[in-house]
């Protein structure tokens, strides 16, 4: 079974050679590289994985296309474009053109960015996005949900995922999934996906974190295998391993099928993206 992961970050140092923007923290201290991230995929089983560049960053791409030029089976990219630079116009024509990028990520959870999806100042990202078959992965929390699905059906050539099932920042058990039947709805729009991301991130019980396990089956059901994604966001993931976040999908779960798990352990994430990645 292809195991891949629909999110990692890597990144490197800031330093006055290579500045980061005035953001926010990473999730961890120190730099985390493509040699790095391998090590973690070898001993955790992970095939491949989903290259997303973090915002601590700012909007560059180097070190994930870099990463997928040097291993183009074990990483393909989901790259950052600055929605609000009017030269990003333009530019999702050539953009899978860039040997191991797939699409692009945006993230509409903070107070500054939230009103570009609202107020509709990104509206030509969506015509651009479709035209040019670029999918998109979107971090959104749920009261944004109905505006993500009125973007879905305006453009129904778009592919559209949604990150981390949409689970609000901080949130733990009941209330991380309190939203979940909302969330379902969405399942209707066949342009659609859903990243079943950091699972345990948002639990307190011990592995295999029994408390995910419903909701999770109702997101499946929902949505279908091939509609959602498995993925650890790996540098923020606790508690639990990375082995661990493989195995309570691919051993702690009998409710989905040995077909099921293939799919969303990475075949159906391939499929969705155009990852022509020969195990796919």
């Amino acid at each position: 079974m292809l195991i891949v992961d629909s999110q990692v970050h890597i990144w490197g140092a800031d330093t006055p050679e290579r500045p980061w923007p005035a953001r926010h923290a990473p999730h961890r201290p120190e730099p985390f590289g493509m040699e790095d991230l391998l090590k973690e995929m070898n001993t955790a089983g992970v095939d491949a994985a989903i290259i997303v560049p973090p915002g601590w960053e700012g909007d560059r791409n180097d070190l994930g296309l870099e990463a997928a030029r040097q291993h183009p089976t074990r990483f393909a990219v989901m790259g950052r474009l600055d929605p609000t630079d009017r030269k990003s116009r333009g530019a999702l024509a050539r953009w899978r053109s860039q040997p191991g990028m797939l699409g692009l990520r945006f993230t509409f959870h903070t107070a500054q960015m939230e009103p570009l999806l609202t107020e509709g100042h990104i509206d030509w990202l969506w015509s651009e996005a479709e035209k040019h078959s670029v999918p998109l992965m979107v971090l959104v929390p749920p009261p944004l949900l109905p505006k993500i699905r009125e973007v879905a059906e305006k453009h129904p050539g778009l592919k559209l995922t949604l990150d981390h099932l949409s689970i609000p920042k901080g949130k733990k058990d009941a209330a991380a999934f309190a939203h979940i039947d909302e969330l379902v709805k969405l399942a209707a729009v066949p342009n659609i996906a859903v990243k079943a991301t950091s699972l345990s991130h948002y639990a307190t019980d011990a592995y295999p974190h029994a408390s995910v396990h419903a909701p999770l089956r109702k997101v499946v059901d929902a949505f279908g295998p091939k509609r959602v994604f498995w993925g650890t966001d790996l540098t923020k993931l606790k508690p639990g391993t990375y082995r661990q976040a493989v195995t309570m999908v691919t051993e702690e779960m009998p409710w989905l099928s040995e077909d099921d798990r293939s799919w969303v352990m990475g075949k159906g994430l391939c499929h969705w993206l155009g990852w022509n990645h020969p195990r796919a």
